[in-house]
């Protein structure tokens, strides 16, 4: 790729090739695989993901909100979406675009039966979401019979897939609990199609539940973080690519001397002469303000420039005091030699939360490195 010359969040589609060919891999030929492409594709572009994904053969796709599943149904991508957090106000989109609701609590079941019978439809798919431990959304192991017995009055929706979410499937130190989920689920599972008189898809394992639990792969995986390029764990990391490059450039260079300020409030104080580089990125670009005050840096000509003062709304300074560099030069702040994972646990985050938050301002350049 050419140099930057302006802030753009570079997407790699070989990198995303790459992460799901390795992630399915590990599973068996027959087992589908579900891509998370929520977020805006985790902060990418997901309709450049998802096309992509078609290609390379996926089953599923997941959104978390049905304007998201709109969006990629607007670009013409055909492949099964489920909507995982469903709101009724959005029935009408989701049965237009031919998206399927995950049903997680006795309100959206009897709504979206409601909803169902009154535009006639026949046998429309629905997701059962279970609560095994991470207590956010889901009906519970007891709520079956009674939710067989509702399905049982109505010939409005079919069960498509029944599923759970495992709640820290990254963190060895939680293994118990983790295998816990599993077979609670599992329970679930069989009582669920002991009532029913067919066996929905199944499915429980997230990107670190591929990793870290085959005996949580069932009929299909679901996988979001990893196909952009993390596994949770520095040795999965390395069969792993970052999807996305953010890039930016110097606008200009600055001679701060001793006892001189950089920035609002003041926040950096030279103690020596300093030179200042001004970046053509902030926090409204998805530079969070707590990257200031030497926390956070980027990476110019292949060293660390760290951040001076207060992030600005859509400017940072950095320090380039002994960086061989210039005006225009080009400035990585996350990528594959600086991943998004090293960056955000400088403030205690996540890789999710970093790539996520790249604003849709930047431009998005599509590559294959």
């Amino acid at each position: 790729m050419p140099k930057a010359k302006e802030t753009i969040l570079e997407i790699d589609l070989n990198a995303l090739d790459n992460n799901y060919q390795y992630l399915t891999s590990k599973i068996k030929p027959e087992t589908k695989v579900l891509a998370v492409v929520k977020a805006f594709g985790y902060g990418s572009d997901s309709v450049v993901i998802a096309k992509e994904l078609v290609e390379l053969g996926v089953d599923y796709f997941a959104v978390a909100y049905a304007n998201e599943g709109e969006t990629l149904r607007n670009a013409k991508i055909e492949t099964p979406i489920l909507v995982l957090h469903p709101l009724p106000i959005h029935f009408e989109v989701i049965l237009n675009r031919c998206m399927e609701p995950s049903i997680y609590s006795w309100k959206m079941l009897e709504e979206f039966i409601t909803f169902a019978e009154e535009k006639k439809q026949i046998n429309y798919p629905i997701h059962l979401k279970f609560n095994t431990g991470m207590n956010r959304l889901g009906f519970v192991e007891s709520d079956v019979p009674y939710i067989v017995e509702i399905l049982s009055k109505t010939e409005s929706v079919k069960v498509k897939s029944a599923f759970s979410h495992l709640a820290a499937s990254e963190d060895l130190k939680e293994k118990e609990f983790t295998l816990k989920q599993i077979k609670s689920f599992k329970k679930i599972s069989e009582v669920l199609i002991s009532k029913l008189d067919y066996k929905p898809l199944l499915h429980c394992a997230n990107t670190s539940g591929i990793i870290n639990y085959p005996e949580a792969y069932f009929d299909m995986v679901r996988t979001g973080i990893g196909l952009y390029g993390f596994g949770n764990d520095p040795e999965e990391n390395k069969h792993l690519k970052p999807v996305g490059t953010l890039k930016t450039i110097i606008t200009q260079i600055h001679k701060v001397e001793k006892g001189e300020s950089v920035g609002y409030n003041r926040a950096f104080i030279a103690e020596k002469t300093t030179l200042s580089a001004t970046l053509a990125i902030g926090h409204a670009d998805g530079i969070p303000r707590s990257y200031g005050n030497g926390k956070g840096w980027v990476i110019i000509n292949g060293e660390k420039a760290h951040i001076l003062g207060n992030v600005c709304m859509d400017m940072i300074m950095v320090d380039v005091t002994d960086i061989d560099c210039e005006e225009g030069d080009e400035v990585i702040v996350f990528g594959p030699s600086a991943t998004a994972e090293e960056l955000s646990a400088a403030i205690n985050s996540i890789s999710y939360e970093l790539i996520t938050a790249v604003s849709q301002r930047v431009k998005r350049v599509i590559c294959r490195n």
